[in-house]
């Protein structure tokens, strides 16, 4: 457990510049998703360009795709949150059905399937199926958080558990901290939205 701790006290003081902004930026940018601040969307779309860098340069590839969609994504949720809240301080916060959750989960499944195969197939991908599980219910979480639908937080908490297993496997334990770090924001998420569906708080 000492060769643990070392590992991520390492992390945080030997990163490089642009892996630390991209720790700051994310978790600012998740703090800010979490109060539903409009400061989210330019936060975020900062962070998602400084993160297709930095997993481009580390071959995930499906990761580094990913954030040219977060950053359409966030666009257009900064818009939605901004237009369709009316004559209200704010959009309210809303829930999928049944029908629209179980098909959510279909197609983040079908996604995670197609985008694996395709990973295997023409690229060098280091683990294809997990990259592509994570790309796909990071993709739902996103649209869903966009969407400001509460059902985006379990999304992220699953896909934030399936990185920490994996990073912590292969050794790579100052990711599995900083997944940790998300996951642990992801239920904080969950909980102050759950309180602003139900009017608890401002």
């Amino acid at each position: 457990m000492t060769q643990v701790w070392q590992e991520i006290w390492a992390g945080l003081t030997t990163a490089s510049p642009l892996d630390q902004v991209n720790l700051v930026l994310g978790i600012v940018g998740v703090w800010l998703m979490i109060r539903r601040s409009l400061a989210a969307f330019p936060v975020g779309l900062v962070a998602v360009t400084v993160q297709g860098v930095l997993f481009y340069r580390t071959r995930y590839y499906a990761d580094a795709t990913l954030q040219i969609f977060f950053f359409g994504a966030l666009a257009y949720g900064w818009w939605h949150w901004v237009k369709d809240k009316g004559a209200a301080p704010e959009l309210p916060v809303s829930r999928l059905t049944r029908n629209h959750l179980l098909l959510a989960l279909g197609l983040a499944g079908v996604g995670t399937i197609i985008w694996a195969l395709l990973l295997k197939r023409y690229t060098d991908a280091i683990m294809p199926f997990r990259d592509a599980f994570i790309a796909a219910f990071s993709v739902a979480a996103q649209v869903l958080q966009a969407r400001k639908q509460i059902d985006n937080w379990p999304f992220w908490v699953v896909a934030n558990l399936v990185a920490i297993c994996s990073y912590w496997l292969g050794g790579l334990y100052f990711t599995a901290f900083l997944y940790a770090v998300y996951l642990f924001l992801s239920f904080a998420g969950w909980r102050e939205w759950h309180r602003a569906m139900k009017g608890s708080v401002p």
